[in-house]
Parts: C-alpha cells; sequence; structure tokens
C-alpha cells in the first residue's frame, strides 16, 4: 500500500514495535510475558492514544497462524484517518 514502517521506534518514553507516523498507527507484537503486563500495556497505549496514535496490538500466536487477517486488519486501519492529537491537562495550546 505503500506506507513506510519503523521498527523499534520511540515515542516519548517508549519504544514501539512497529510504527507509521505518517497514519499515526502503531503495532505491537505481544508474546506471553505480555499477560502478566496488562496494565502497564494499558497504560502505555493509552498515553500513545492521547498522542494521537492508534494501537493494534497482536499476539504472536495470531500472527504466526493468521498472518493474512492480520495483515487485513492492519491495512484496514491503515485507510481510517488518523485521531486528532488534543493537549494535556495544563499543556499549551
Amino acid at each position: 500500500m505503500g506506507f513506510k514502517f519503523r521498527r523499534q521506534a520511540p515515542i516519548g518514553r517508549y519504544i514501539v514495535d512497529f510504527v507509521c507516523f505518517e497514519q499515526k498507527l502503531v503495532i505491537e507484537l505481544d508474546g506471553g510475558q505480555h499477560a502478566v503486563r496488562q496494565h502497564y500495556d494499558h497504560s502505555r497505549s493509552e498515553w500513545l492514544q492521547s498522542q494521537g496514535f492508534k494501537v493494534l496490538r497482536f499476539w504472536n500466536n495470531d500472527v504466526m497462524n493468521n498472518v493474512e487477517g492480520v495483515k487485513e486488519v492492519i491495512a484496514l486501519n491503515l485507510v481510517t484517518p488518523p485521531i486528532p492529537a488534543f493537549p494535556h491537562k495544563g499543556g499549551r495550546r
């Protein structure tokens, strides 16, 4: 589709697995260790969303066993317009 992704890219204090800055789309691939880090992952996703990024999370198992379905979800989200970022409370406008 012609979109460019960066791997292991820094956004704020986080490093995301993949990001398309043009569409403000973050893709995270989660292994088993993420089952015990759900609160951290949720907080991280909320912060990224507050910066205008859409976050897609896929289990590694889904990528390995249903790569076509994962690609379809990513493609659908690439054609959806990016979410506008709003300043944080107390932030500059």
